[in-house]
């Protein structure tokens, strides 16, 4: 590509953040502590290597979260919070530079704990960090993550350790290579995934109630049940608890459609017709069942597509190096079953395909995975396309997602592909 094309790609890739039309709501605070709203980053107290990673990462201005998270994350004396808000918001790049800003280089040994429900999404806030600390030289991370070893009896040197919470358990508690007793700032991303998993939430209140007094605590969840409010007000003492209003985690910037098929046969044949009507970046398929998702790779690979595909039984390195094919553009074509739906951030996702409609136990529509599949595409208020393949019995499933969103589902027909081509200008 040439150097115009690819400065218009970065324009496209960078136009980030800034469009979330979210609104966002503080539930309580301290009375005794002002909060302000932040429009630039220069108004933060982050030194300056910090703004220049964050220049570099392409983010001119703090997302609506941003905005207001951040102040009271570098507030002194520390403050706790809990905020509700999805992937997509730039809440990541908020904490990662709130942790990088209260380490202290010069000291080596960890001061910071992050913990997340998935070896996945440890490396991907890894990466978050990597990214807007390249230019604080001293500040190194370790992952606590399965697979990882570490001798019994040795100290971390790094001053951020990331991991998942059984790992992190093992390392303060058994191998003791973390003092808790020295960390600072402890952070808990999806908490609501961390409830609904089996054991987590109990290793994470473990470790939280070893932490010292003063010890900063950031939750972020993307969903606020009634058990994670339950959770999050146990592990967090006076909040000051922000959240995006509920409605706007619509997809407004995501047009959607749906097609009503027969069998895997037709919606095979409908996945042909948007793939050959539409310039594609990159798609995800998400399949119900492996079954299917097996199906479908095999169909698409005969027919020469190149395509990845992410199961539950792949080992975690397997998994990884699925993912980081797929970010390098290795293959077009992702095709994921239910685990997956979550923490996969590829920016050049621009079509998602519900091969099946996610559903739960009592065959209602399972809202928050069809909000995390389709919220794959359209990141960062960039506009993105996603299609419902639908067997006709369940039709009426389209219409309470619409409901449930408040927004607009359209049904093409498999076979009248002008209404796709529209979808290009």
């Amino acid at each position: 590509a040439g150097s115009a094309e690819t400065s218009l790609l970065n324009k496209l890739i960078r136009t980030s953040l800034v469009e979330s039309s979210h609104r966002v709501e503080i539930l309580q605070q301290d009375p005794s502590s002002p909060l302000f709203s932040v429009k630039t980053f220069e108004e933060l107290p982050l030194k300056k290597e910090l703004l220049q990673g964050i220049y570099m990462m392409g983010f001119n201005r703090p997302s609506k979260i941003q905005e207001t998270a951040l102040p009271i994350m570098l507030a002194y004396p520390p403050q706790n919070l809990i905020a509700q808000s999805q992937s997509g918001t730039g809440k990541t790049a908020a904490f990662v530079l709130a942790m990088l800003s209260r380490v202290n280089a010069a000291e080596k040994y960890p001061q910071c704990l992050c913990l997340a429900p998935t070896y996945e999404l440890a490396l991907q806030i890894g990466h978050v960090i990597e990214k807007i600390g390249r230019f604080c030289a001293d500040i190194t991370v370790m992952y606590a993550v399965r697979g990882n070893r570490v001798l019994q009896g040795t100290m971390l040197q790094e001053q951020i350790v990331i991991g998942t919470p059984g790992t992190m358990l093992d390392w303060c508690f058994k191998r003791r290579v973390v003092d808790l007793k020295k960390i600072n700032m402890f952070v808990l991303d999806e908490a609501d995934i961390m409830i609904d998993t089996q054991g987590l939430s109990c290793q994470s209140i473990r470790i939280q109630r070893a932490l010292p007094k003063g010890c900063q605590m950031l939750l972020f969840s993307a969903t606020f049940k009634e058990t994670v409010r339950a959770f999050a007000m146990q592990i967090v003492s006076n909040p000051i608890m922000i959240k995006l209003r509920e409605e706007e985690l619509t997809l407004s910037n995501i047009r959607q459609y749906f097609f009503v098929c027969r069998s895997w046969e037709e919606k095979y044949r409908a996945l042909c017709n948007i793939y050959g009507s539409i310039t594609i970046g990159q798609a995800m398929i998400f399949c119900q069942t492996r079954r299917s998702a097996d199906w479908l790779s095999v169909e698409m690979s005969q027919d020469g597509h190149q395509v990845a595909i992410l199961t539950a039984e792949l080992t975690v390195a397997q998994r990884a190096d699925v993912i980081q094919r797929f970010r390098d553009g290795k293959e077009k074509v992702l095709i994921a079953t239910n685990v997956c739906a979550r923490g996969i951030d590829v920016q050049q996702v621009t079509i998602v395909v519900n091969f099946s409609l996610p559903t739960n136990q009592r065959s209602e529509p399972d809202f928050e995975t069809y909000l995390h599949r389709i919220g794959r595409t359209g990141r960062f208020g960039k506009r993105g396309v996603a299609f419902s393949m639908v067997e006709s019995q369940n039709v009426g499933l389209v219409q309470m997602i619409e409901e449930h969103f408040q927004t607009k589902i359209k049904q093409l027909d498999p076979d009248d592909m002008d209404e796709l081509e529209k979808l290009e200008n």
